[in-house]
């Protein structure tokens, strides 16, 4: 007994010497950084009371305008917090070859749709870049905007069969759900008919049912390695199945009947038939591209709808602008008349400025690093935190950042500004590639919306919103409901 308790207080001992070691680790370089907690790092109050956003800006408050960037612990991986601009951008675009890799996790074993161009590192997301990004171009954004007009007409039929209180987050979901699914998957998805089709069912299940807690998935992207020894899966597995399910019927469909479309499905299995992806990989971009799309857009137009709604000159002013331009054109909304509508551009802009859909970016060093004008080397491996929402509420760079002003993209302001202040999509060659589809559906989407409708506080809108914590996604813990009245 007394020889187990000695080898315990050993054990114990090497563990505290190792954590206390490890925990150092900035420190020792000269790096500033609040102080970790074993296990924890900096993670203190994540997935209860706090979101990634609250922990970033609390961290970014007490170290921006002293550092340059500090040192961060995401439980028990060690990241280089990065407030310079100057910086950020070197990482981004002048120095991209030593920051190119996400490190996020994936696990194509056991969850082959994590296979995707969002999660992938190295060779493969550098094949997937370039043979993706012809699908976001402006012709292929051209050829897909009338499937996204009829689906903004399908959204006005809804939205007059349920006028009064609406919760915001849902009806612009199932317009994004449909106009994704057409776009991607050349599918009829159907979710402003019915609420409840599989699709929307299967995307509501990714967004606000995850398979893990945001503790779990926050300890899956900082130690991916050990989250694929555990054998650990991202997505359920009835997600997984509709997915590939869906996938598979489509090119079964599309092959037996010799149909061809101009979307992504079409370049994934002209891909495929080169033999350069398989059925999995194909179904990985598809789900991946869903997901994103439909999420993220149907995010920021409800958020937009939000400031709108608190902001009825703002709101007033935009509808003029949409009604002038569709008067200029005969009531037809076309690809070009939106480039028309400068004001909607900032509009949308200030959205993703005050509600960026990411808290922050990510990056790992590929190769040892100096850091320009300092004395400090990144080990290769070492991930990179750029705190997006932080800087943008940053009051330097946007006074009363609190405050919904679009006045803030008008040119000269822009021009006045780091290019670097505003990264609702990343920059470089590791930029969101489906920017230009995004905010394309989103301005579609609100264009239909504003036309007709007019959006107002209810009893239940939530003033200021709380972000939901148990996702890292921005997203609101109770939803964004809202009185919709037809003008």
């Amino acid at each position: 007994m007394l020889l187990l308790l000695v080898l315990l207080f050993i054990v114990g001992l090497l563990l505290y010497l190792k954590l206390r070691w490890h925990y150092a680790y900035w420190t020792r370089l000269g790096v500033a950084g609040e102080t970790p907690e074993y296990f924890r790092g900096n993670m203190r109050g994540l997935g209860k009371e706090l979101h990634w956003t609250d922990i970033n800006r609390r961290i970014y408050g007490k170290f921006h305008g002293r550092e340059r960037y500090c040192g961060y612990f995401t439980f028990m991986t060690k990241a280089l917090f990065v407030m310079d601009l100057d910086l950020i951008k070197m990482i981004m675009i002048n120095d991209f070859g030593a920051f190119a890799d996400r490190g996020l996790f994936h696990n194509v074993r056991d969850d082959p749709l994590t296979g995707n161009l969002l999660f992938l590192d190295g060779p493969e997301w550098r094949w997937l870049r370039q043979n993706l990004t012809q699908v976001f171009s402006s012709g292929k954004m051209k050829f897909m905007f009338p499937t996204m007009v009829e689906v903004g007409e399908k959204l006005t039929r809804a939205c007059h069969s349920q006028l009064g209180e609406i919760e915001a987050k849902d009806l612009c979901a199932r317009f994004t759900t449909d106009v994704i699914g057409s776009c991607a998957f050349g599918l009829e998805c159907n979710s402003l008919e019915d609420p409840d089709s599989e699709f929307r069912r299967m995307g509501r299940s990714v967004t606000t049912n995850p398979l893990h807690s945001v503790l779990v998935q926050a300890f899956m992207f900082a130690q991916p390695d050990l989250a694929r020894k555990f054998r650990l899966r991202l997505f359920r597995p009835e997600v997984s199945e509709f997915f590939l399910d869906t996938v598979r019927q489509t090119l079964d469909y599309r092959r037996r009947e010799h149909i061809h479309r101009n979307d992504l499905i079409q370049l994934l299995m002209e891909l495929g038939q080169e033999d350069a992806l398989s059925f999995e990989q194909i179904a990985a971009q598809a789900m991946v591209f869903f997901l994103a799309g439909f999420d993220t857009s149907s995010t920021t137009m409800s958020f937009c709808l939000y400031e709108l709604a608190l902001n009825p000159d703002i709101q007033e002013r935009l509808r003029e602008e949409v009604l002038e331009v569709l008067d200029r054109n005969n009531q037809k909304l076309t690809y070009e008349s939106v480039q028309e509508m400068p004001y909607l551009d900032q509009v949308v802009a200030e959205t993703l400025r005050k509600y960026p859909i990411l808290p922050h970016l990510l990056r790992r060093s590929t190769k040892e690093y100096l850091i320009p004008s300092s004395n400090l080397f990144l080990e290769r491996g070492t991930k990179i935190m750029i705190p997006v929402h932080s800087i943008h509420h940053d009051p330097e760079l946007y006074p009363e950042p609190e405050k919904f002003d679009p006045s803030r993209f008008e040119p000269d302001e822009i021009k006045a500004r780091h290019p670097f202040a505003y990264l609702p999509f990343g920059e470089g060659p590791r930029n969101c590639i489906g920017e230009r589809f995004g905010k394309l559906q989103v301005k579609v989407g609100l264009v239909y919306l504003l036309k007709e409708f007019k959006f107002s506080r209810s009893e239940q809108t939530k003033i200021p919103l709380k972000f939901s914590s148990v996702t890292f996604l921005i997203s609101t813990k109770s939803g964004i409901h809202l009185q919709m009245e037809k003008i």
